[in-house]
């Protein structure tokens, strides 16, 4: 990198920064709980990675789908959080839900749990000033592609300004594709912070993607080639700004904040993975009072094994060693690998 870059951080995983937000040290850390508020959004902007499952009028605390208040506060206090990240969709599409959330998180959690917010809104004063004395301490606007030339004068360049004279943090959060240097005065007239993010292929914006001739940097990444090169341009001349790579949000911020959910939650039958993946062994089968029974024929601790509904999970380095018996009696003996949340994503099921 450019030595005149004075002050750029780099990271061992791509990123670079001359300046992080509470929000993004707290994100370094794994200490964030991802808030989705809801799957709808009116933008349809052609790099959008939400996954059609998502797309719905859903809130999600983490992975697990919100019901109740309970559920959010219970996913906080699994993962230890020390902040929540309020994303969507658009989240600004239900104020009322945002609102609502910031103040529970606030008083149950304190002043000190630090909550930013992802929107593709300029949200009038009123709004933010409402945000603001909720509680919400940094907020991250994302214009549209098309009113990034167009962004002095903007309501976007006004709802910056008003975010930060109420009190917030305030910056933008865009995709680092060709045209992101457009917004560079804004940021620099307002102060404000920039936060770039290394394009990606995904499911549902691979077809967009290619269109319009985006290519994969590697075969190791979902990253798009040249992503980074357009925050290197910006990197000398903004005073606040970070790149933040696709290798990071997986290898760090996901990683991070896996393994601080494990560590907090994960059972003495679990194993924790380098990844903060938790595995364990699974035995299915209609009786789970069968089961356990059998389990006692073999002399495996009442501590080391739950039983639920037509499941008992036990240690995966137990189950391989008696699979085969298990099989014999009828059972599916299997090791499991999944995300340490409240009905985590599995990642992997191998049968015995």
């Amino acid at each position: 990198m450019n030595d005149s870059m004075k002050g750029m951080v780099r990271t061992d995983k791509g990123s670079f920064y001359t300046y992080l937000t509470r929000g993004c040290k707290l994100c370094q850390q794994g200490a964030k709980m991802v808030l989705f508020i809801t799957g709808i959004c009116n933008r349809g902007c052609f790099y959008c990675p939400l996954s059609e499952e998502r797309k719905k009028d859903d809130t999600y605390a983490n992975e697990r789908l919100v019901k109740d208040d309970e559920d959010v506060i219970d996913e906080a206090i699994r993962m230890d959080a020390l902040g929540t990240g309020i994303t969507g969709g658009e989240p600004l599409i239900r104020p009322e839900l945002v609102l609502h959330y910031i103040r529970l998180l606030k008083e149950r959690f304190g002043k000190e749990h630090h909550i930013h917010l992802y929107t593709s809104i300029a949200p009038k004063r009123e709004l933010l000033k409402a945000l603001s004395e909720a509680g919400l301490d940094e907020i991250r606007f994302h214009p549209p592609e098309q009113l990034w030339k167009e962004l002095k004068g903007s309501d976007f360049e006004r709802a910056i300004r008003d975010s930060i004279e109420l009190g917030m943090e305030a910056g933008m959060e865009l995709p680092s594709i060709e045209g992101v240097s457009h917004v560079g005065d804004v940021v620099i007239d307002t102060g404000c912070f920039l936060n770039l993010n290394e394009l990606e292929f995904s499911d549902t914006n691979a077809i967009e993607m290619k269109e319009r001739n985006f290519v994969l940097k590697d075969d190791m990444s979902n990253a798009v080639e040249g992503s980074e090169e357009f925050a290197l341009e910006l990197a000398d001349k903004l005073p606040k700004i970070h790149f933040c790579s696709s290798r990071y949000k997986d290898a760090g911020q996901l990683r991070e904040r896996l393994l601080r959910t494990a560590r907090k939650t994960a059972r003495e039958l679990d194993e924790i993975t380098e990844e903060g993946t938790i595995v364990y062994g699974s035995l299915e089968g209609a009786d789970t009072d069968k089961m356990v029974g059998i389990l006692h024929s073999f002399e495996v601790p009442e501590d080391l094994f739950e039983v639920k509904a037509n499941t008992v999970e036990l240690p995966w380095w137990i189950i391989e060693e008696i699979a085969e018996d298990l099989k014999e009696e009828g059972l599916n003996p299997s090791i499991i690998e999944r995300y340490p949340f409240e009905d985590g994503l599995v990642v992997e099921v191998i049968p015995l």
